[in-house]
């Protein structure tokens, strides 16, 4: 815990200093590791509960996640990562479970930044994220954080300072730690914020605490999470909850959470807290959306469009 308010207070102090965006930015090379170890059972009961996982004796799949966040901080921290640690905004993520997780499995992390691409909103960096087991992988992972800053297109420097997260432009690319910026140009959104609705499934009330709770479960206590005015310096109206949260709580809906295999999920708005969301799935694919009744046009905005497939071929 101490390495981890550490690496928080530095990225806090670096932050500032650096320039994200400015031609010639290089990933820094090698990987972020962590030795085998075991899951400490209060952090996971919290992170359990607090996503609506049951306590099954499995891990969630998406727990490997929150255990190599330190390792994510650490190198998102360091002085040559080219983006402000501060402001990230979590935009898609990929999961590939290759065998069902028990906490007590001492599971070996490891993690890296695979390379940078352009974005409408900025930056955003491709982090890859692997757990293995005796050294064999068991569990993987591919993210895409969002640095957002102004950016220049063909009719000239934009202006976009929304607050809303867009799709990923760089799922599935670079396989080697250490590479330097790419040039491929930004995609455009593929899935309107209105776009047709699967089956409701459930509706969840947010309380405006939820960032502050699952902060303290998982150790993200990035500010846009946490408060009002910590999050409206980064242009949010009010603390957003996390992506890894809306991921989490819907798996954790599926019939069997363990059995899940893959995870796609992309981020297409921000979940302001407080507020109602709307679950629905058809069985592999998953959205999350504001309620109807929500007020300032927000009512049936997506928040978050994934798909998960189960080994036995349920979701």
């Amino acid at each position: 815990m101490a390495s981890l308010i550490l690496s928080l207070v530095r990225g806090a102090a670096t932050s500032p200093f650096k320039r994200p965006g400015r031609p010639g930015a290089v990933l820094p090379a090698g990987r972020e590791t962590r030795p085998a170890g075991s899951v400490a059972p209060g952090p996971l009961a919290a992170y359990s509960r607090i996503c609506g996982f049951a306590e099954s004796g499995t891990l969630p799949v998406t727990y490997p996640h929150v255990l190599a966040f330190p390792l994510a901080m650490r190198m998102m921290t360091r002085r040559r990562f080219p983006l402000p640690v501060t402001g990230l905004v979590h935009t898609w993520i990929e999961i590939t479970a290759h065998r069902v997780l028990h906490p007590t499995d001492r599971l070996e992390l490891s993690l890296y930044a695979a390379r940078l691409t352009p974005h409408r909103r900025g930056t955003e960096v491709t982090v890859v994220t692997e757990a293995r087991l005796s050294g064999e992988l068991v569990w993987e992972s591919r993210s895409g954080y969002l640095s957002r800053h102004a950016t220049r297109t063909s009719t000239g420097p934009s202006t976009d300072t929304g607050a809303g997260t867009g799709p990923s432009t760089g799922a599935g690319a670079g396989t080697g730690a250490g590479t330097t910026t790419e040039t491929t140009a930004p995609t455009t959104e593929t899935t309107p914020a209105h776009a047709q609705a699967l089956p409701v499934v459930a509706e969840w009330w947010l309380p405006a605490d939820l960032g502050r709770r699952y902060g303290a479960a998982s150790g993200d206590r990035n500010p846009i999470h946490l408060y009002p005015l910590t999050a409206r310096l980064f242009g949010f109206p009010r603390a957003i909850a996390h992506g890894m949260w809306t991921v989490a709580r819907c798996l954790a809906e599926a019939p069997q959470p363990h059995l899940i295999h893959t995870v796609r999920a992309d981020f297409k708005a921000p979940v302001l807290l407080p507020g109602t969301v709307t679950y629905t799935s058809d069985g592999t694919g998953f959205q999350l959306r504001a309620h109807e009744g929500t007020g300032d046009g927000e009512g049936g905005r997506v928040h978050l469009t994934g798909t998960a497939a189960a080994r036995d071929g349920r979701s």
